[in-house]
């Protein structure tokens, strides 16, 4: 979608028809990605918006920061919402905006606005999946977990444990043992077998 509205219908019908979704999401309120949300709008496709903070673009931004501090950031995040309610969003996400600015947002759009790192008055809440269950366990994980994630459990750790069990009884010969190598030959399958190869001088 970053080249012209009519590639950015295109990516979003293959993406519904490939990838099985319902709708699509673009980040960003620039005159480019405007006229892309309105062109899959207009091809009856729902589109998410997405301003704050936007990951697809951290290389470009200067890292993972948030947004919307200063008075001015804080409208340009209202105004970016506002603009992608008005090419036809029929959602847009908040992330990592104070919950202040998130919440004067919300008050003024007429869709629903869904906060990650925006406080608690947002129309509704989302966070990454491996975030919140504590997946990743690498030690460069914990530098880059977001400080507005809250861990509801740490499965990496159990995954980590679980790798480290499977890897060293696959080393000792351990597994798969007996019970889990159930498929066996019919009688006298294998001497049939034994037999073919010794006549291929196997």
């Amino acid at each position: 979608f970053e080249t012209t509205p009519s590639d950015a219908v295109r990516a979003a019908v293959r993406m519904l028809k490939e990838g099985n979704v319902d709708a699509v999401k673009i980040e960003g309120s620039s005159d480019a990605r405007l006229a892309a949300v309105s062109a899959i709008s207009d091809a009856g496709i729902a589109v998410m918006g997405h301003v704050g903070l936007t990951p697809q673009s951290i290389s470009a931004i200067g890292g993972f920061r948030p947004t919307g501090r200063t008075a001015e950031e804080a409208i340009s995040v209202l105004d970016g919402a506002k603009r992608l309610q008005d090419a036809g969003c029929f959602a847009v996400v908040l992330e990592c905006v104070p919950a202040s600015v998130a919440r004067a947002v919300t008050e003024r759009l007429s869709i629903p606005t869904i906060g990650i790192g925006a406080g608690v008055h947002t129309s509704g809440q989302v966070l990454v999946f491996h975030d919140l269950l504590g997946i990743a366990q690498h030690p460069h994980h914990a530098t880059v977990t977001p400080r507005f994630c809250k861990q509801y459990a740490q499965a990496g750790i159990v995954i980590a444990e679980g790798l480290a069990q499977y890897a060293s009884e696959v080393k000792q010969a351990e597994f798969p043992s007996d019970k889990y190598s159930p498929y066996k030959m019919g009688d006298g399958a294998m001497d049939e077998f034994q037999k073919l190869l010794a006549e291929r001088g196997e």
